[in-house]
């Protein structure tokens, strides 16, 4: 799969945190919910400042390393790009992290939007957007 905006991402993106590390609730954008996940977020969640995804929400980021506040803002250099389809539309998924990443961060990622596809796919049901949700493999990594 390949993603046009690729190459115009920024090599330090500012990730506004919408779910901290450890959190249940996802939030939109504006702060409202969007859903209660029924596992905890094994990582930092949250929007790239200043960037629209195909979608048209912000570019979705994941932040590796100790929990981070609601809120609060980071920029850290971007390691890679999981291709992930929500609903039938590209919804790339950035992996941020001071370090690079281990082959054993790369497989609990993996397995983390295994899972997290299954779990939107409901939620995608339920909303009445049965139109594909998969996670579609790394666009991008270090």
């Amino acid at each position: 799969m390949r993603w046009e905006g690729l190459d115009e991402l920024a090599e330090r993106p500012r990730v506004m945190i919408e779910v901290p590390r450890g959190g249940f609730v996802k939030r939109r954008p504006d702060g409202s919910t969007d859903f209660i996940a029924p596992l905890p977020s094994p990582y930092n969640y949250g929007s790239v400042l200043d960037t629209i995804a195909p979608d048209g929400d912000p570019l979705d980021a994941l932040v590796l390393g100790p929990r981070l506040q609601r809120g609060e803002i980071v920029s850290m250099p971007l390691r890679a790009v999981m291709g992930f389809v929500d609903g039938g539309v590209l919804d790339p998924k950035l992996v941020c992290s001071a370090a690079p990443l281990t082959e054993a961060q790369r497989v609990g990622i993996e397995r983390f939007f295994r899972v997290y596809a299954r779990f939107k796919r409901v939620v995608n049901l339920v909303r009445g957007a049965g139109r594909p949700t998969k996670m579609a493999g790394w666009l991008a990594a270090s």
